[in-house]
């Protein structure tokens, strides 16, 4: 995760060399509201002038916000810190010595998912986390879930109402941490014996999908949210039975 991070502030590409574009080419993704433009060099004519720009169209009025010092470089991109839009268009403009010059093709960024792995408290388990950075629809869904499952019980002793921080998301649960980045949150979920099957602290970012395949079984799992050591948030959320399909024709 912290590598990440330091791709994302640093601009340093060489972690992920053999997955980048290759000029023309560039590789234009999202993470927390930023956008990154990346790219390979594999030109052999000097390259004298990168320069990255943006549109909300995809054709036209595009403007150029900035240009990388040394565009000669094997590895290079750019972030774009305050982007308007974070769908918008971009594009590079790459012009070589003696005049001649060439646009990339205008591409609107892609989200970056990332996944982690942290340990159970026992030390045994690992829970794999899909995390994305960029708000979602569903982040503050008082209903339902949109497979129709109801995450908690609406009527009898137990009725609860749903929790806008950690809540069912179709088969999965979802987590909207909006202060992750400056309070210490911890993560807690028993079954319905009251053992504890996942401990998961040390957030880092603010909205969270984890993979229903973490908790190992269906069934109806207490949580328990701390802020700075506080309990502040305590409900159950519902891990739903696989669906069986019908193999006959």
């Amino acid at each position: 995760m912290k590598s990440i991070l330091i791709f994302i502030i640093c601009i340093s590409l060489t972690n992920v060399a053999a997955s980048q574009a290759v000029l023309p080419d560039v590789q234009v993704k999202e993470s927390g509201g930023k956008v990154v433009i990346s790219w390979l060099n594999d030109y052999k004519k000097p390259v004298s002038v990168i320069s990255i720009q943006r549109s909300y169209d995809s054709l036209r009025n595009f403007t150029t916000i900035g240009a990388v010092l040394n565009p000669q470089n094997l590895e290079n991109g750019y972030l774009d810190k305050n982007p308007p839009y974070t769908k918008m268009y971009y594009r590079v403009f790459i012009s070589f010595e003696g005049g001649a010059y060439v646009y990339s093709k205008s591409q609107k960024p892609i989200t970056e998912i990332l996944t982690t792995t942290i340990k159970t408290k026992d030390g045994k388990d690992s829970v794999i986390i899909i995390t994305s950075s960029q708000p979602q629809p569903w982040q503050l869904d008082s209903k339902a879930d949109s497979t129709g499952l109801e995450p908690y019980p609406t009527t009898g002793p137990k009725a609860k109402p749903l929790s806008k921080l950690v809540h069912n998301y179709g088969q999965d649960v979802v987590l909207n941490l909006p202060y992750a980045a400056t309070r210490k949150y911890l993560l807690k979920f028993f079954d319905e014996t009251g053992k504890l099957v996942l401990e998961i602290k040390d957030f880092k970012e603010t909205f969270l999908i984890i993979e229903k395949v973490n908790f190992k079984r269906s069934g109806t799992y207490n949580f328990e949210l701390y802020e700075n050591g506080a309990l502040i948030d305590e409900n159950i959320v519902v891990i739903a039975r696989d669906a069986k399909v019908n193999s006959k024709k």
